[in-house]
C-alpha cells in the first residue's frame, strides 16, 4: 500500500444536505456500485439499517472503501441529526480530512455549525461541496457568502455553477477555464468537455481573478508570477491551495448536484488534490504507559502497531466487529495484540474491509488504513490496541453525558434476560448510552442524548432483536430531609419467648449543609454496654436513613446523634434496641419539618449570540438560575442551573427556541428543597 495514494475522508453537514445521495454518486462513479441507491427509496447502500431506510435519514456512520485515478478512498458518511453527535464526533477523531456538505438552497444550517465545531476540535482540513444547485432556490453566491461568515472560515472556490435551478446545467473549472457538462444516459459517468460560452466567459474570468488572487495570498511565487505577467501552472495553484487545506486556512469549494449527477466527478478529484494523505497530516500525541510522558505518533509502516478503535458494530453471526484506524506498523490476521485501554490480550481472528455493509477478506491492515477487526471480546469504542512492548496510550475519546433517562421493562418475564443481553449489545456498540438498575424501584432504567435517541434504540429493540418491551415516562428521584433540630426519647418493652426484650435512647436530628449527605454519631456514655448493643443502634439507624421520613425516599444533609442509651443487662437484646432506635428516629424526624428534595442539575447551554435571550428565558421558565455566561468564538456558554424534573422535553424547547443551534447538557449537583 502507497500510504500518498490513500484518503481516508468524512462527508458531514446537516440533516437533509444530501451527504448520503453524494456518498452514493462516488460509490458509483468510482466502480462498487453498478447502479445507484436513493435515500428517497430506502435503498441508499450507505443506509443499510432498516432503521435508517425507514426514516429516510443516517444514524450510525458507515464505513466504505473505493478507489479513484489510483488512489484509495476510505469514506465514512456520518449522521446529521444533533441526537447522533457522537458518532459524528468519534468519526472525525480518525479521519485526515473531510468534505462538509452545503445545501445550496438551506446555506449552513445549524448542525453545519455543529459538526464544524467538532471538526475544528480535531483539527481535520475540510473541502466544501454546494450540492443541491437544481433545486428551487439556489444560490451559489448567497451559500458562499454563509460559509465565510457562519463557519468563519476563507472559502476559495475552485468551480462555479452554469445556471442554476431548473437552468442548472453544469460546472466550470477555474483553474482549467474549462465547462464541463455530463452525459444523463448514463448517469453523468460520461463528462463533457466544452469551451466557456461567450456569454459566461466574463463571468468565469472574475471568479478565476478571485481564485489566484486568494492563493497569491499563501504563496509569494504566485504573486511574483502574477506581477510579471507570467503563466502561473495549475500545480502549483493546487500545490499551494492544499498546503492551506491542511493548515485549516483555505476552504476549497466545490459546486455540483448529486441527485442530477453533476460535479461529483470533479469532488473527487478535489479530495486528491486537496486533502492530505495519511503522511501528511500533523502526528498525534499519545501518553507512554512506561515513561509517563507524551510522545509523538506520527506516519510510520515499519514501527510497532498502533490504532484506534473508533466504532463497533456488534453483528448477530460475527460477534462484535472493531473499526479501527491504524497509526502506525502493521495489523495482522491470526496475530495476537495487546488493547492497551484495557490491558488485556486480544487476538485478531479476521480483518475485514468493509463496503458499506458488503466485507472484503484481508490479510493485513497497514499503516493509514481504516478497517474491522473481528475476534476482540472486551473492546470498547475508544480503545487503544497495539504492541505489548511498546504501549502507547492515544487520547481518549470524549462522549456526552446522557441527558434523558426512561425506564423499560419486558413484556414476559421470559424476555428479561434477553432485553438485559440485548441492552449490553447497544451500549457496547454506542457510549452515549447506558442502563443501570434504579436501586430505589427496581426498574431497569436506559439513559440517551435525546428523545430521537431513545426512540431508535427502543426500535432496534423490538424490530431488530424482537425484543417486546414497555417504556415509561421519564422519572426524578427524589430524596427527604429536615429544616430544624429536634430530640426525643423512646423506650422500647416486648416479651418475646417468655423473656422481656426491652431498649430506651435519647435520639437528637439536625440538617446540615447543601451535599452534606447522612451521618450517624453517637455521644451516649456507652462504657460497659456490649459492642453488639452499640451496632444494633447504629444499624437501627442508618437504615431508616433509606426509608424516609414521611414519602419513604432515601434521606439527605442531616446528622443523627444518639446521646443516651439506657442499658439493663437482664432485658437488653440487640433486637430492642435496633428496633427502638428506629422508632425513635421516624418520631424525632417527624417534628424535624421535614421536607421534599428534588435532584438540581448543573446545566451548560451552548447558543448562537443572537440567540442568548431566548435561551435565557427558556431557562428561568423552568425554575433555572443563570450563574455566568461565557463568550467563545464559537458559541455563547450558559452556565445555570435547575431541577431535573423541570428539564424533561427541554433539549426540544432548546431546539425551536434557536432554530436548531442550540445544544446542552446537563450534570447531578445537588438536591435542594423542592418548590411546590
Amino acid at each position: 500500500m502507497n500510504e500518498k495514494l490513500t484518503r481516508n475522508i468524512g462527508i458531514m453537514a446537516h440533516i437533509d444536505a444530501g451527504k448520503t445521495t453524494t456518498t452514493e454518486r462516488i460509490l458509483f462513479y468510482t466502480g462498487e456500485n453498478h447502479r445507484i441507491g436513493e435515500v428517497d427509496n430506502g435503498e441508499a447502500t450507505m443506509d443499510f439499517m432498516e432503521q435508517e431506510q425507514n426514516r429516510g435519514i443516517t444514524i450510525a456512520s458507515a464505513a466504505t472503501t473505493c478507489s479513484w485515478k489510483g488512489h484509495q478512498i476510505n469514506i465514512i458518511d456520518t449522521p446529521g441529526h444533533v441526537d447522533f453527535t457522537a458518532e459524528v464526533e468519534r468519526s472525525l477523531r480518525v479521519l485526515d480530512g473531510a468534505v462538509v456538505v452545503v445545501c445550496a438552497v438551506g446555506g449552513v444550517e445549524p448542525q453545519t455549525e455543529t459538526v464544524w465545531r467538532q471538526a475544528d476540535t480535531y483539527k481535520v482540513p475540510r473541502i466544501a461541496f454546494v450540492n443541491k444547485m437544481d433545486r428551487l432556490g439556489a444560490n451559489f453566491e448567497e451559500a458562499i457568502e454563509e460559509i465565510r461568515l457562519k463557519l468563519n472560515t476563507n472559502p476559495i472556490p475552485i468551480f462555479i455553477p452554469v445556471g442554476r435551478e431548473n437552468d442548472f446545467s453544469g460546472i466550470i473549472n477555474l483553474l482549467t477555464m474549462k465547462y464541463y457538462t455530463y452525459d444523463s444516459s448514463d448517469q453523468g459517468k460520461t463528462v463533457i468537455e466544452n469551451e466557456i460560452p461567450a456569454d459566461l466567459q466574463d463571468l468565469a474570468d472574475t471568479w478565476h481573478e478571485k481564485l489566484i488572487d486568494s492563493a497569491s495570498s499563501f504563496s509569494d511565487e504566485i504573486t511574483e508570477l502574477y506581477f510579471d505577467g507570467e503563466e502561473i501552472p495549475n500545480e502549483l495553484i493546487i500545490a499551494t491551495l492544499k498546503k492551506a487545506t491542511i493548515e485549516r486556512m483555505a476552504l476549497p469549494v466545490f459546486v455540483g448536484s448529486s441527485l442530477k449527477d453533476i460535479g461529483v466527478q470533479a469532488l473527487l478529484d478535489g479530495v486528491i488534490d486537496f486533502l492530505p494523505s495519511p503522511s501528511e497530516v500533523p502526528a498525534l500525541t499519545g501518553l507512554n504507559l512506561k515513561t509517563e510522558k507524551e510522545v509523538s505518533v506520527s506516519y510510520d509502516a515499519n514501527k510497532p502497531p498502533l490504532a484506534l478503535i473508533f466504532k463497533i458494530q456488534v453483528d448477530r453471526e460475527a460477534g462484535p466487529m472493531c473499526f479501527v484506524r491504524v497509526y502506525q506498523g502493521k495489523l495482522k490476521k491470526g496475530t495476537a495484540i495487546m488493547n492497551i485501554s484495557k490491558k488485556k490480550r486480544e487476538r485478531i481472528n479476521r480483518i475485514l474491509r468493509m463496503h458499506a455493509d458488503r466485507p472484503e477478506d484481508l490479510t493485513e491492515l497497514e499503516a493509514g488504513d481504516i478497517g474491522v477487526i473481528v475476534g476482540f471480546k472486551d473492546a470498547r469504542t475508544g480503545d487503544t490496541i497495539g504492541s505489548e512492548g511498546v504501549q502507547v496510550l492515544l487520547e481518549k475519546m470524549h462522549f456526552p453525558i446522557p441527558v434523558i433517562s426512561v425506564a423499560i421493562e419486558p413484556n414476559t418475564l421470559s424476555d428479561q434476560d434477553k432485553l438485559r443481553s440485548a441492552l449490553g449489545i447497544l451500549a457496547q456498540e454506542d457510549p452515549t448510552f447506558t442502563y443501570r438498575d434504579d436501586e430505589e424501584t427496581g426498574q431497569l432504567v436506559i439513559s440517551g442524548m435525546g428523545e430521537l435517541h431513545l426512540d431508535v434504540l427502543v426500535t432496534r429493540l423490538t424490530q431488530e432483536m424482537k425484543i417486546q418491551a414497555r417504556v415509561g415516562k421519564p422519572q426524578v428521584t427524589y430524596r427527604e430531609s429536615i429544616t430544624k433540630e429536634a430530640s426525643g426519647v423512646e423506650s422500647f418493652s416486648k416479651i418475646l419467648a417468655g423473656k422481656e426484650n426491652a431498649a430506651s435512647i435519647a435520639l437528637t436530628v439536625r440538617p446540615l449543609s447543601i451535599g452534606g449527605g447522612t451521618k450517624y454519631r453517637c455521644t451516649a456514655k456507652t462504657k460497659g454496654i456490649p459492642e453488639e448493643i452499640l451496632e444494633a443502634v447504629e444499624r437501627g439507624i442508618t437504615n431508616s436513613f433509606k426509608g424516609g421520613i414521611k414519602f419513604g425516599y432515601d434521606t439527605c444533609d442531616m446528622e443523627a446523634e444518639v446521646t443516651a442509651i439506657t442499658y439493663n443487662e437482664l432485658t437488653a437484646s440487640p433486637f430492642a434496641f435496633e428496633a427502638c432506635s428506629s422508632i425513635c428516629f421516624d418520631k424525632v424526624a417527624q417534628m424535624a419539618a421535614p421536607v421534599l428534595m428534588e435532584p438540581i442539575m448543573k446545566v451548560t447551554v451552548a447558543v448562537p449570540a443572537q440567540f442568548v435571550g431566548e435561551a435565557i428565558s427558556s431557562l428561568t421558565s423552568r425554575n433555572g438560575l443563570v450563574n455566568s455566561i461565557e463568550s467563545r468564538p464559537s458559541a455563547e456558554y450558559i452556565h445555570a442551573q435547575a431541577p431535573l424534573a423541570q428539564l424533561f422535553g427541554y433539549s426540544t424547547i432548546l431546539r425551536s427556541a434557536t432554530q436548531g443551534r442550540g445544544t446542552f447538557s446537563m450534570e447531578f449537583n445537588h438536591y435542594s428543597q423542592k418548590l411546590r
